[in-house]
């Protein structure tokens, strides 16, 4: 292998491992959650929206971190070549960097707070935080037992969307049915991501313990499950644009239905190879972007 081989590999892990695509993950709540804000005011603070963006992404990138760190304790991630830990062989270096990542991502909360003189928008924060933590951190490890899913539909579909629309208009309703909806669909696409990402490493899942929803289920059976599961952002968006909770222009966000068809398609053409599958959770990745950022445009339109 030449020197410039080595060095590109070496380059693809680091990208592996960073996963910048990831980070619409953080963007898309806030995005969505202000964007039905400026719906239904008419007015966007943009100085809020920047800090609170880059807030999400720092604290995503501590929650990465987080989960390579805990993972490499439980040897989950012993094949896993793009994990941090790996990749530096230090992983308290790792831990001390997601701490910084954390404290300034919730200083740039804090600042928010008290720009409003209103600490709703942090205490929600923190409660996504903690949601996050409870995935992969001891005591937990709810991820270990199947809840990741649940834990990651709350934190970025109810709880981020409801953060974000606070921010902007500093108030909230339970009757304000077209945040909650949109946070439902929100929380679907990103859950899908991480349903995704177990497809392809169930051997060491079962290795570790893990009971992850493929392990539980299957993976003939999760195959089967993908397509509907995709599919309901869809469905859902179609039925709150016929009650009325979301304006025409929100079914932009059916462009993404090639991506949901594409990753249906890959998963069962090869969930009996399922190294084959290591890509399918950026292909959600692409639908949770396409789909998320067009819904947001609806409502700005």
């Amino acid at each position: 292998m030449t020197t410039q081989t080595i060095q590109t590999s070496k380059r693809q892990l680091w990208l592996a491992a960073i996963k910048p695509p990831m980070y619409s993950v953080a963007i898309m709540p806030i995005w969505v959650g202000s964007a039905i804000a400026f719906f239904q005011t008419q007015t966007m603070n943009w100085g809020i929206f920047s800090t609170f963006m880059t807030a999400a992404i720092l604290i995503l990138a501590w929650e990465n971190l987080y989960n390579d760190v805990f993972d490499s304790e439980t040897g989950i991630d012993k094949n896993k070549h793009h994990s941090l830990v790996n990749l530096t062989q230090n992983k308290s270096l790792i831990f001390w960097i997601a701490n910084l990542f954390l404290a300034v991502g919730i200083l740039e909360i804090i600042a928010i707070s008290w720009w409003q003189q209103d600490f709703t928008v942090l205490g929600l924060i923190l409660l996504a935080c903690f949601l996050g933590y409870m995935y992969q951190g001891p005591p937990f490890r709810l991820g270990y037992h199947g809840l990741g899913e649940i834990l990651c539909f709350v934190a970025f579909g109810p709880v981020g969307v409801a953060a974000a629309y606070y921010s902007q208009t500093q108030s909230w309703s339970m009757l304000n049915l077209s945040a909650i909806a949109a946070s439902i669909i929100v929380g679907i696409a990103t859950t899908l991501i991480l349903f995704c990402s177990h497809f392809h490493q169930v051997e060491d899942d079962i290795a570790a313990g893990k009971r992850s929803p493929i392990v539980r289920l299957g993976i003939e059976t999760g195959t089967k499950l993908l397509p509907w599961f995709s599919g309901s952002i869809f469905v859902f968006t179609g039925i709150f644009v016929a009650l009325g909770m979301f304006p025409l222009s929100t079914l932009l966000s059916l462009a993404g239905l090639p991506f949901a068809i594409k990753l249906s398609h890959q998963v069962q053409t090869y969930y009996q190879e399922p190294h084959k599958l290591i890509n399918c959770k950026f292909i959600a990745v692409g639908l949770h972007f396409i789909s998320g950022s067009l819904l947001g445009l609806g409502f700005l339109f």
